[in-house]
């Protein structure tokens, strides 16, 4: 496939200093960028399927944890986000036509991996609504050895009483040719730059939390704010969906923080019962965002990771 150089910001807590960003090609004919950090030696590639809202500088200090474990990294921005094509006119609002979609976006990236020659086997580490990317490819037959969840999106965080208000408006306001418009409660804004980081949702890390907010003030065009209401819809629709479907037999790891606030628990334990070779990991006092969390959880979430894609390493 062609591949052409993309930009790779470096300047606020760079990765590994082997990374490199490319433009890809969808099938549907969406612009991508994906990112790739090598290490020498490597035993395996993950393929890091971000949440949104997320772009892949972001995930620069993950390459370096994984790259001192012997493993290198390719990430992506999903159509919508990062540096990706934007799909509105108002291109804070996060958006997709249907879930479907980002299917053509994992494609893509396989197919970008495979033409750099990156180091196999290839690992799934996926987060939140990655979670729910990486979910519906593994099922379909994602060429992966295992695979790793962080608070995957396998349900969306809603009280009992807005919850059937989110699924009528979902409905209802694209049919009024208002689908672009965001929800009640959602803002346009990203989240770091407009809520403290006392009592925040996503970690207990002032660094990390720090960290996201210096990259977008550096580079707010990855800016990303509140979710459409056709996202949601879509998203409302594939989480049922795959709550429907049987795991496949793939060694996984889920884990989930205790202070988890954002993505429906619920799904997450009933999912995990049910998967033959699969553990569910709590994490005590975690946020959200387990990747991005306090030193000691963060680095002891990677070698656990770390310990099951080296352990499943046949090619």
């Amino acid at each position: 496939m062609s591949l052409t150089p993309a930009p790779l910001f470096t300047d606020i807590y760079p990765g590994p200093d082997t990374g490199l960003a490319h433009w890809i090609e969808t099938s549907d004919g969406k612009k991508l960028r994906v990112a790739h950090w090598t290490t020498d030696g490597a035993k395996g590639t993950v393929l890091l399927f971000p949440g949104r809202t997320e772009y892949v500088e972001k995930y620069g200090v993950i390459a370096a944890e994984l790259a001192s474990r012997g493993l290198a990294v390719m990430a992506i921005d999903w159509r919508g986000q990062g540096l990706s094509d934007r799909l509105l006119p108002d291109q804070l609002v996060g958006h997709v036509e249907t879930f479907s979609d980002y299917q053509k976006d994992v494609a893509a990236m396989m197919r970008a991996a495979r033409s750099l020659q990156l180091p196999r086997p290839f690992f799934l580490l996926a987060h939140s609504m990655g979670g729910s990317i990486g979910l519906r490819a593994v099922m379909e037959g994602l060429s992966v050895q295992a695979a790793a969840f962080t608070a995957p999106m396998w349900g969306i965080h809603l009280s009992a009483h807005l919850r059937p208000v989110a699924s009528i408006l979902s409905q209802l306001m694209p049919k009024f040719g208002q689908g672009h418009r965001l929800p009640p409660g959602t803002k346009l804004a990203p989240y770091v730059t407009v809520e403290p980081f006392e009592n925040n949702m996503l970690t207990n890390d002032e660094q990390m939390f720090d960290m996201m907010r210096d990259q977008l003030a550096a580079h707010p065009q990855m800016s990303l704010g509140g979710p459409s209401f056709v996202w949601l819809r879509e998203a409302l629709s594939e989480t049922k969906h795959l709550s429907l479907r049987a795991a496949p037999s793939l060694p996984c790891l889920t884990l989930l923080g205790t202070n988890e606030r954002i993505v429906h628990v619920g799904r997450i334990k009933d999912r995990m019962e049910n998967w033959k070779n699969g553990h569910l990991q709590i994490i005590e006092g975690a946020e959200h965002e387990i990747l991005m969390e306090i030193p000691e959880i963060r680095r002891a979430a990677l070698d656990d990771i770390t310990r099951l894609f080296l352990g499943n390493t046949k090619d």
